[in-house]
């Protein structure tokens, strides 16, 4: 439990941003999960990039973190595309 109101107010913000950060998260597992399929369309994929660029962005994931699943993407379609 919160000894002072500050603290109290913290642990309510860090609620609310966990929750935000999960749902986030569960969206680029699920973009991953529909651009991971045989014949992903265009769409999938740009959003999948999308969404990991805000979320780096937002500081939700690293920005390295970012960048290297995004070249796992890239490197799986160009593999793909041959």
């Amino acid at each position: 439990m919160a000894n002072t109101k500050s603290a109290a107010k913290r642990a309510r913000q860090t609620q609310r941003e966990a929750l935000r950060n999960r749902q986030v998260l569960n969206r680029i597992r699920t973009l991953s999960k529909r651009a991971g399929n045989a014949s992903p369309q265009a769409g999938e994929i740009t959003a999948l990039i999308s969404a990991i660029d805000k979320a780096a962005k937002r500081g939700i994931i690293h920005r390295n973190a970012a960048i290297r699943r995004k070249a796992r993407l890239m490197r799986v379609r160009a593999t793909a595309a041959k």
